[in-house]
């Protein structure tokens, strides 16, 4: 594809196929994303209605087939270089001669000899490419370099061979070889400078696939190492990693320790210190010892994987403000080549003696200026350099459009536990009631919560662990948000909330009571256990708030964004945990449920709303706010909900997402501007409507390198936001 024309006439050419349901094409990364019944048709049946417009397309994903694209983009960038080099060459003395020493004699002919390879050779792509949506009835910026370096040409070489056609009309004949050659030199250098910006705009993307080593040393049952591709690997394989050295998939240590970079995969600069039985994820360097690990994640399920896909994914899509510049560029060829010959038509009737010499330089001129490759890079390249500054920075972005509407956020509800607080909470005391036989029933609290995936839950069989043994229990049941039951020995027994206990008509013993009100004023969670009769026993559980918290919710108010806190915790505990933030407004003891329906309250006072969350009881709210943001370290279930990722769990990358947000919705905003100003103020200067008022005329040449340089200057504005933190 050459330009936004042709990415608009793939898309439409594929939507328009049965059994597609959607198509987007991104012109920055050369790609389509499709969406097909793959009973009505096959990547095979696109591929052959895309050759039949002139196009190509690669449709396997194997990594042959990802080396042939790489090798058709290393080919074509040294074809493009090479001819921009020899188009250079010949478009120097090509223009000095035509501007210093046209009254040389047979100078014209020089110009000629000159501009030929230049015109036909050199810049023979863009007729191939013409003539091939020609035959399918449509247009590309291919057709206007064509028309317009072809016209002046053609009626050059007209001139130079017929010259008395014109001087019996009274006429002097004109010769642009210098204008057709040094378009087409200014347009390829133009090119040339736009596939190197573009490539930058991917940095992100390769640095990512070049953290994943090629090889890994396998440890073998007798303890030596085996060097193996690390396609090889398989779940559960032993694999050394020494000083230096790029863990290749996502594992558990079994020896060893050692000190870990993860900056890559989650933007925190501080290295992790690893022993056995912690997770090690691939792309991750190990800095200082050696240590060997068990795979438990290969391939295209390790958590590197995961995020090139979600990246590549998010710099595919489209944001939707692209859904208006792709009307206007499926009409701006047609309507430019409408317009030149207004103004040809224009100069023949109304321009005098010279009218059709000065028409076919207007028409020529209009052809050159006019760029839909600024209007079709403008969105995608902001939208790439966007996503991949994320994934630098560990902020994983799903889509465009959330990327887009993150910088219209008016207000932000955090969950507490693993959003503000650590999600790590540990088992401060257990007050047990007068009377209760412990040993019994500590086993009984520990089997329950066993049956728990809640992190409080986790908190109390890592109290309990060492010191019980596992009872069998019947009929489980979660109560998501409130606890857990079920049935020991014909008698149901409950772990969870207070609301739980008070759902069951639980009441509390005088003296649990009130060891409950001293722990609620220190704002510790509080879990119950209770059998049939009565409440047993009570936990304090503590759950240290996050170092970065309270700094990210100054940033988020200083941002003119309101905050909010939901908990299923008491309300002291919310109060505390609140204030030591600084959040004004909260709510405490709210069921998933509530959750949801609290943004939905949000959204009806027309409210922008971002939920974040780790959990699987905040998915709902995560699915139902405007922008959903997931802790990296929570549940997969939120991460699949949720549009952006958190990769570190750290607050503090909120307000980040959203500055990236405004930055880069300022840039897409900045790049259409001139885009558009571009298009709009060069088109009607180089048809000559200033001439009547100043007698100026803009020359092809010059109209060819403000052409170029539109695009080179659009992505290079892109490019800008890399280097803004």
């Amino acid at each position: 594809m050459s330009c936004a024309a042709c990415a608009v006439s793939v898309e439409s050419v594929l939507s328009q196929q049965p059994g597609v349901v959607s198509a987007a094409v991104n012109f920055a990364t050369q790609s389509v994303w499709v969406e097909y019944l793959s009973a009505e048709i096959t990547p095979a049946d696109m591929k052959q209605a895309l050759q039949g417009i002139g196009y190509d397309i690669i449709v396997e994903d194997t990594e042959a087939a990802k080396d042939e694209v790489e090798q058709i983009h290393r080919r074509q960038y040294e074809d493009l270089r090479r001819r921009t080099v020899w188009a250079v060459v010949l478009a120097i003395p090509l223009g000095i001669l035509g501007m210093f020493f046209m009254d040389v004699p047979y100078m014209p002919y020089a110009l000629w000899a000159l501009s030929t390879p230049l015109v036909l050779w050199l810049g023979r792509s863009f007729f191939i490419n013409a003539w091939k949506q020609a035959r399918h009835r449509s247009a590309n910026m291919d057709t206007l370099v064509a028309l317009s370096t072809g016209i002046a040409y053609v009626f050059s070489v007209f001139n130079l061979l017929f010259p008395e056609f014109w001087h019996r009309r009274g006429l002097h004949a004109h010769v642009w070889f210098e204008a057709a050659g040094i378009v087409v030199a200014f347009i390829l250098l133009g090119k040339l400078l736009e596939e190197r910006a573009k490539a930058n705009t991917s940095s992100a993307i390769k640095k990512l696939m070049g953290l994943q080593p090629k090889t890994v040393a396998l440890v073998g049952p007798d303890g030596h190492t085996t060097e193996v591709p690390v396609a090889q690997v398989r779940i559960g394989d032993l694999i050394l990693v020494k000083p230096g050295e790029k863990i290749p998939v996502d594992g558990v240590l079994r020896s060893g320790s050692s000190y870990v970079d993860e900056s890559m995969l989650s933007g925190e600069p501080v290295p992790v210190a690893k022993k056995a039985g912690d997770r090690v994820v691939a792309g991750a360097i190990n800095q200082k010892g050696s240590f060997q690990f068990a795979a438990e994640k290969v391939g295209g399920d390790t958590l590197l994987a995961q995020i090139i896909r979600m990246v590549q994914e998010a710099q595919g899509s489209k944001a939707p403000v692209q859904k208006l510049v792709d009307r206007i560029a499926a009409v701006f060829v047609p309507v430019v080549i409408g317009v030149a010959l207004a103004a040809f038509g224009a100069w023949w009737i109304f321009g005098g003696a010279n009218g059709l010499t000065q028409g076919l330089l207007a028409m020529v001129t209009v052809l050159v200026i006019a760029c839909p490759c600024a209007l079709g890079l403008a969105t995608p390249t902001a939208i790439m350099v966007g996503v991949g500054k994320g994934a630098g920075q560990g902020i994983l972005i799903k889509d465009a459009e959330s990327l887009e509407l993150a910088h219209r956020i008016q207000a932000v509800v955090l969950d507490k536990t693993g959003t503000i607080t650590e999600g790590r909470p540990a088992v401060k005391a257990l007050f047990w009631s007068e009377g209760v036989e412990q040993a019994e029933w500590q086993d009984v609290w520990y089997s329950l919560e066993q049956q728990s995936a809640h992190p409080l839950a986790e908190a109390v069989v890592a109290h309990l662990g060492q010191q019980v043994r596992a009872v069998h229990l019947d009929g489980v049941a979660n109560h998501t948000g409130m606890g857990i039951e079920a049935e020991y020995r014909g008698e149901k027994v409950f772990a969870g909330s207070l609301a739980l206990m008070q759902e069951n008509n639980l009441s509390l013993p005088a003296s649990l009571q009130s060891q409950t009100e001293a722990w609620g004023r220190e704002a510790l969670t509080l879990v119950y256990f209770a059998r049939q009769q009565a409440v047993l026993a009570v936990a304090a559980i503590t759950d240290p708030v996050k170092a970065t918290s309270a700094a990210a919710v100054r940033e988020l108010r200083e941002m003119g964004i309101e905050v909010y806190l939901l908990t299923g915790d008491n309300r002291r505990t919310a109060a505390a945990v609140a204030a030591q933030v600084g959040i004004d407004h909260f709510q405490a003891g709210v069921m998933p449920a509530d959750k949801e329906a609290f943004v939905q309250e949000l959204q009806r006072q027309g409210k922008v709303v971002a939920m974040v969350g780790d959990g699987i009881n905040d998915s709902q709210a995560l699915a139902r706010a405007d922008v959903s943001i997931a802790m990296g370290k929570g549940s997969d279930i939120a991460m699949d909900v949720a549009k952006m990722t958190l990769i570190s769990g750290d607050p503090g990358k909120i307000p980040a997402a959203i500055r990236l947000s405004r930055r880069t919705v300022a840039t897409i905003r900045q790049n259409l501007f001139w885009a558009f100003i571009y298009n709009i103020i060069g088109i009607p200067i180089a048809a000559g409507v200033l001439y009547p008022f100043t007698g100026f005329l803009l020359n092809p040449m010059i109209a060819g390198a403000a052409m170029a340089l539109s695009s080179v200057s659009v992505v290079s504005n892109s490019l800008r936001l890399k280097w803004r933190s």
